[in-house]
């Protein structure tokens, strides 16, 4: 196998609180142990292109409390064709770049595990969504401050729904996991949580309907997972047809849920996955996702973080039933 003197780093995909603490431990990581440091700006597009940049230690100086990412992103198409890939396996010649660390969820590890595989290129992924969608890892960077935020917007809302006896339903982020919308829901003392895992019916809204609000009880909070058929607009509408008695209010929280300073939590996680990363590469590793489970790093392959569903612990839904009533 060729000696590698020479590593990338990019952002793909949606940003996430936290992808500036991994890029920080990686390069920093990657500079201790003797290896050249490239951040490639843009995601894959940025690769395509060779918007490529030498990284030192004071270029990551200063950004481990900062949302967002310095490396930018993007979703590239052109990366999922034949020509895109060969042109950034051309740049990854042309700037002598050894092997790749990826920063991203589900889509972006998929485009890294086709790169690795057609090129016989060494690519490490860190995991890098809000959503904590990836498989084998117990948490993903972005997840944990992202639940706080709905969390605290949650609380702000409750003020106005107590204060005109109103029932709110509030979209959060999540694409096809329920972890956000289920956690942040216990977390905020929400009345119900909508998500994918437990499919609702006109039968379960209505027997939310009836448990939730009392004589006592007039006004309630619902997280709803976003969907573009039955998002909180859907439960909204349905609940004004049904129960017309009652004042119905949505609030979908979107992209304030992406931004913010990161937590503890994932400022952690980024760091030691970061160092993962490169710890991975110098074993001779490739094709795997760094992640942490039971508090241990683990290296999990592409084919099954990308592949194999997140298992749902679905004594959450216990456990929010109980305490709404």
């Amino acid at each position: 196998m060729t000696k590698i003197k020479t590593i990338g780093i990019l952002t793909s995909g949606g940003d996430a609180p936290g992808m500036n603490a991994a890029i920080r431990a990686v390069t920093r990581a990657g500079i201790y142990n003797g290896f050249n440091i490239k951040g490639i700006y843009r995601g894959y597009d940025g690769l395509i292109k060779g918007d490529v940049k030498l990284f030192t230690t004071e270029d990551v100086s200063g950004i481990i409390n900062r949302g967002g990412t310095i490396l930018k992103t993007a979703r590239s198409k052109e990366f999922m064709t034949p020509e895109g890939q060969q042109q950034a396996y051309e740049t990854c010649k042309k700037e002598e770049i050894d092997a790749l660390v990826v920063i991203g969820g589900n889509g972006s590890l998929t485009g890294a595990r086709n790169f690795g595989m057609e090129y016989d290129f060494p690519v490490i992924g860190l995991p890098g969504t809000i959503d904590n969608d990836l498989y084998g890892t117990d948490s993903t960077i972005g997840y944990d401050t992202t639940m706080n935020t709905i969390m605290e917007c949650v609380d702000r809302i409750r003020d106005t729904a107590n204060s005109h006896e109103r029932i709110f339903f509030v979209e959060v982020m999540g694409r096809d996991a329920g972890f956000l919308a289920q956690n942040s829901a216990i977390a905020s003392g929400a009345e119900a949580a909508i998500i994918p895992e437990d499919v609702t019916d006109v039968d379960q809204l209505s027997q939310f309907m009836g448990r939730g609000i009392r004589k006592s009880k007039k006004s309630c909070i619902v997280i709803v997972s976003e969907s573009p058929k039955c998002g909180a607009l859907y439960y909204a509408d349905r609940v004004k047809k049904e129960f017309p008695e009652f004042d119905v209010r949505v609030s979908i929280l979107g992209h304030l849920q992406r931004g913010g300073t990161p937590s503890a939590h994932d400022r952690i996680l980024a760091s030691r996955t970061g160092v993962g990363a490169i710890e991975a590469i110098k074993q001779g590793q490739r094709n795997v996702m760094v992640g942490i489970r039971n508090n241990e790093i683990v290296y999990v392959p592409f084919s099954e973080c990308i592949r194999t569903d997140k298992p749902f612990n679905k004594k959450l839904i216990k456990v929010l039933d109980e305490l709404s009533i």
